[in-house]
């Protein structure tokens, strides 16, 4: 089985209007900052779009399938609760800046989990920019007083970015997505964030938005790093791994022939982000399905081999 699942569409103050043509939705929605692909996040989980199981949660098809779809290990790691967050992501304009906390400090919090994540830049406006890390030494006081004072922007790496850029985003950096950014973000499944600083922007009723200076204070890692890039080689025709962390392990194909990918060594389920093209997918029951750019579908642990037959290029990603 190869399972799709209905987008969950978030408008935001700063969303765009890429991901709903990017998709091929017929929609008017306008503003919609997040497209989350495939979310177990208690609350909002993503529901099977097509095929039998049309209408059930994420959540409800792990219950149900157990390590058959998640793989075992995973399935004893986790539980019922799918383990990745996929979304893309458009800006018009800058997001806050943030901080993830790791798992110790979130559950400290009374945070179920904490959050490391990456992006990969998608077809970004010439202007697009990102933070991610520190480019300095800070202490928490200072960084506490350059919050206070408006200069935390100073402190941090500013990275101008185009497509194919990818950037690891471990929890407890600090990072921010700026304006014309377009990109495909993997994540744990979390939703815990915390804003560090805002621009001083007003809401529509006038007001700050809340700032969480100190479960930020507690989550941040000072280390400095002297490049945040993710450096690969692009290659066609064969897969590109960009990252692997407890969390995720993810590759880059970018494909003109057709091919074959072997999972049958890989306790995981595989979820593929399509970025640009179309194919078709045939897993080894037998089940075919047309895959394209703006989709995010999901192949079980026991699919042992997956066939791709067109022009497409994708992310893939397991745990």
């Amino acid at each position: 089985m190869i399972y799709k699942f209905k987008p969950l569409l978030k408008q935001t103050l700063w969303g765009g209007d890429k991901i709903i043509p990017f998709k091929h939705l017929d929609s008017r929605l306008h503003n919609v900052g997040e497209s989350w692909e495939i979310s177990g996040v208690q609350g909002q989980e993503t529901v099977v779009a097509e095929g039998p199981e049309t209408g059930k949660t994420v959540n409800e098809l792990v219950a149900r399938h157990k390590g058959r779809l998640v793989g075992q290990e995973n399935y004893a790691r986790f539980g019922n609760e799918f383990p990745l967050l996929i979304k893309f992501i458009d800006a018009s304009h800058n997001l806050s800046i943030q901080v993830h906390p790791d798992d110790e400090t979130a559950r400290r919090q009374g945070k179920p989990h904490g959050k490391t994540e990456m992006w990969f830049m998608m077809d970004s406006e010439p202007s697009a920019k990102i933070y991610n890390g520190l480019k300095k030494k800070l202490t928490p006081d200072e960084y506490k007083r350059m919050v206070h004072n408006d200069t935390i922007c100073d402190a941090l790496t500013l990275h101008p970015v185009q497509e194919g850029d990818c950037f690891y985003i471990p929890a407890g950096r600090i990072h921010s997505i700026g304006a014309g950014c377009f990109l495909a973000e993997i994540q744990q499944t979390s939703d815990t964030t915390y804003r560090i600083y805002d621009f001083k922007r007003r809401d529509k009723n006038g007001n700050y938005r809340e700032l969480h200076t100190h479960e930020a204070a507690e989550s941040i890692d000072y280390t400095v790093q002297e490049d945040y890039h993710i450096f690969y080689q692009p290659l066609q025709d064969e897969g590109v791994q960009l990252i692997s962390c407890p969390y995720f392990t993810t590759a880059v194909y970018d494909l003109d022939d057709p091919m074959t990918l072997d999972y049958s060594e890989l306790d995981s389920f595989v979820i593929l982000i399509g970025l640009r093209g179309s194919c078709e997918l045939t897993d080894d029951s037998g089940h075919t399905t047309l895959f394209r750019e703006g989709e995010t579908v999901l192949i079980p642990a026991t699919t042992h081999i997956l066939k791709v037959e067109g022009t497409i290029k994708f992310l893939e990603t397991y745990v």
